[in-house]
């Protein structure tokens, strides 16, 4: 027993150790940095160790947009995206023939180059001299001005944004519950319809609650994905997000190392920790409410 215990333990190995340098280390060497005042990266040296560059980052506007930015994005692409899929899912459960090629259809955006996508939007949405675009045009019909979506007010902004990102995140939510909605055993309905259980209770008591760890997986995912959103917004926005008011708060630890007024590794340090705290405590938050929404199978 103990000499497998040591083989399992060495398989394990190589894992405990990637992730011991590509995760742990930077990780803790974040932390270090974002105590770190003053830090010069080309000295290695700094003034002291203290909590002003949460401080810093705390009260820097430049923050305080992305972080509202993501919060609604999270927000409202998370549950749209979800539902969405639940939906597009069940119907192709419904549908025997041609249910590969929507499948198909489906799937496709999955597999394409987000800043292609983001062309694609920025000429479906973009309002220029030479055409108010192909939504601009489709409002027109119903009397609706043309709205600058791009370059215009905050609101039209965010609403493409988050159409651009439950567009591109809702394909693989839609094989995962395609998937998991295959996997419910058949019997399970076959009882339920001789008992005379209508459709929509089928659907609330046996459906939801056997794939409600796929559910859960996907809204775990999505928060996360949500939260790191950065290159959508470039692929709609371009690169200088602040002056548009689009930024993500990836985007602000980004500026904060790279962009032309960047070089500060401790306020970028500062803000990726913030990132990180928030994500773990939406995460517990969402292990809590598992252990009584989601079916174990206990």
């Amino acid at each position: 027993m103990e000499k497998q215990n040591l083989k399992g333990w060495l398989y394990l190995l190589p894992a405990f150790l990637f992730l011991g340098i590509f995760m742990v280390y930077p990780l803790i060497d974040v932390l270090i940095y974002s105590f770190e005042e003053g830090y010069n990266s080309a000295s290695g040296t700094s003034f002291g160790i203290g909590l002003y560059n949460y401080s810093y980052v705390l009260h820097d506007p430049f923050f305080i947009s992305a972080l509202k930015n993501t919060f609604i994005l999270v927000a409202i692409t998370v549950p749209a995206s979800t539902l969405l899929a639940l939906l597009i899912s069940v119907g192709l459960a419904s549908i025997k023939k041609l249910r590969d090629l929507f499948q198909t259809v489906f799937f496709l955006p999955y597999v394409t180059n987000t800043l292609a996508v983001g062309m694609v939007f920025m000429i479906l949405f973009a309002k220029t001299e030479y055409t108010d675009g192909l939504v601009n045009i489709i409002l027109s019909v119903f009397g609706i001005d043309p709205i600058d979506f791009i370059d215009g007010p905050y609101a039209a902004k965010m609403f493409v944004l988050c159409v651009y990102t439950v567009w591109v995140v809702l394909p693989f939510k839609i094989l995962v519950l395609t998937s998991a909605l295959a996997s419910v055993n058949p019997e399970y309905y076959s009882a339920a319809k001789l008992d005379g259980a209508g459709s929509f209770k089928i659907f609330t008591k046996i459906t939801l609650p056997m794939i409600s760890p796929m559910i859960f997986y996907l809204i775990i995912t999505g928060f996360i994905g949500a939260f790191k959103a950065y290159s959508d917004a470039v692929a709609l926005f371009g690169t200088n997000l602040n002056s548009r008011k689009m930024n993500t708060i990836v985007g602000y630890i980004y500026d904060m190392l790279y962009s032309d007024g960047g070089g500060y590794p401790s306020y970028a340090s500062a803000a990726a920790i913030i990132l990180f705290v928030i994500v773990l405590t939406i995460t517990c938050i969402n292990l809590m409410v598992r252990k009584r929404h989601v079916f174990t199978g206990r």
